[in-house]
């Protein structure tokens, strides 16, 4: 893995399609590529993690693992991005476990915070297109607790 071949990856990323080339490069630099095989947990909920993830192949389960069974919210696929909890500084709020063998491009989010602080207006669209991901976890998991617990509240008289 050399680093024309990383930004030729990261430039086929639709999530960061439409900004400038100047963006690109400097987004660009602070992507690495990682390989991790199925079974691997990336980082557990509730723990701080270091990177945000784009998928070039693979598949990764967000799962809620409050105790010993982990019961997953959402599967994603090339293409997606995870990680998000670490681009804010907070500690994760899913687990993050390998299903089927990833290849993925990883970026440092301390520096990636950085660079969004920096060049405000990238920044301004890279948290915009985050939000749009975070929304779209949370209406994941507002189906997935609306087919857990409806039937009950239903019979219950709700």
């Amino acid at each position: 893995m050399n680093a024309e071949t990383t930004m030729a990856l990261f430039r086929k990323q639709a999530f960061f399609k439409g900004f400038s080339e100047q963006q690109i490069e400097a987004v660009g630099a602070l992507a690495r590529e990682v390989r991790f095989e199925r079974g691997r947990v990336l980082f557990p909920e509730g723990e701080e993690s270091p990177d945000f993830y784009l998928i070039i192949s693979g598949m990764v389960a967000l799962e809620i693992a409050p105790q010993e069974e982990a019961v997953r919210m959402d599967t994603l696929n090339a293409g997606d991005e995870f990680g998000f909890s670490s681009l804010m500084g907070k500690r994760t709020m899913f687990q993050a476990r390998v299903l089927e063998d990833l290849h993925a491009l990883a970026f440092d989010a301390a520096k990636l915070r950085r660079l969004c602080e920096t060049d405000t207006a990238f920044g301004y669209e890279f948290m915009r297109r985050l939000m749009s991901v975070v929304a779209d976890r949370l209406q994941v998991t507002r189906l997935h607790l609306m087919d857990s617990f409806w039937p009950v509240a239903k019979r219950a008289g709700a």
